[in-house]
């Protein structure tokens, strides 16, 4: 009965929560943000995994299972432009710009973050965007694990099979683990953006739920709709030569939305928290 009763009260606040904040403006700044942001992301990315044993079929792999297949060409496209470049200017003052730029997206995010929890930003600006440039690194670093799980993913389970004779079945096996262990990297790293950007004191264990749907959510979203896309697609009809930009921006909509949903989730269980602190009181 106590589990009913937490599960209604969440409920009535989650919908309270999501029914006075407009997370469709909301979502709409985050995409226009992110669309400013993605390619410099994009460039600091590839410069350095011009340095790393990448390949591009294995960047091309990487892009395709985690966004749809239209933008993901897109993507590729832009991928075979700049590393078909040198790489000596790549890695310079430029490259600072770039992150510079791209932890717009970040803050835009955090500023979402602040309204869902209803606060006012104190912070100075020196320290907020420190603090999405620090986020937008992470965000680098959680790509770069999750590319070079396939990579050396590879040579580990060569070497476990060798060693301790796996068969197909539990190397096949071990290859789904990897998959799973992608998500977790991800959940933390939405937790990690979760607990650190809203400028507020929020327990940590208040932040896993949140991160756990924003990033099943988005899973479930990009995969939805690359077959909406794929089947039922006319933004190119509509938009013409623009319709790959508008399939961008209406993807990051929908990934900016799933993102405030994570922190809806996350503000309604810290305001459970103070409704259960008031009642015993």
């Amino acid at each position: 009965m106590k589990l009913v009763r937490l599960v209604k009260l969440f409920l009535k606040e989650f919908i309270e929560q999501i029914r006075k904040d407009p997370m469709q403006d909301w979502a709409a700044t985050l995409a226009f943000y992110f669309m400013l942001a993605i390619f410099p992301f994009l460039i600091f990315i590839l410069a350095l995994i011009s340095y790393i044993p990448i390949t591009i079929e294995q960047i091309h792999h990487f892009v395709h299972e985690f966004a749809p297949s239209h933008l993901a060409q897109l993507f590729i496209d832009t991928i075979l432009e700049v590393v078909s470049e040198p790489k000596g200017g790549l890695l310079s003052f430029g490259i600072l710009a770039s992150i510079w730029t791209a932890s717009n997206g970040i803050n835009a995010l955090v500023r979402a973050l602040n309204k869902v929890h209803n606060v006012d930003e104190t912070r100075s600006f020196v320290k907020l965007k420190m603090i999405s440039i620090f986020m937008t690194l992470g965000i680098v670093i959680t790509f770069f694990v999750i590319l070079l799980m396939p990579v050396f993913g590879d040579e580990i389970l060569r070497f476990l099979g060798r060693v301790f004779y796996f068969s197909n079945q539990t190397i096949n096996f071990l290859n789904y683990l990897r998959w799973i262990i992608s998500v977790v990297i991800m959940i933390t790293a939405l937790m990690l953006i979760y607990y650190i950007a809203p400028n507020k004191n929020i327990a940590f264990r208040h932040v896993v739920l949140g991160a756990i749907t924003a990033t099943l959510g988005w899973l479930l979203i990009s995969y939805g709709f690359s077959i909406y896309i794929a089947n039922f697609n006319n933004f190119t009809a509509t938009y013409g030569a623009l319709g790959g930009v508008i399939i961008l921006m209406f993807w990051f909509y929908l990934s900016g939305f799933i993102l405030i949903i994570g922190g809806e989730i996350n503000a309604t269980l810290y305001n459970i928290r103070n409704i259960r602190k008031k009642s015993r009181i």
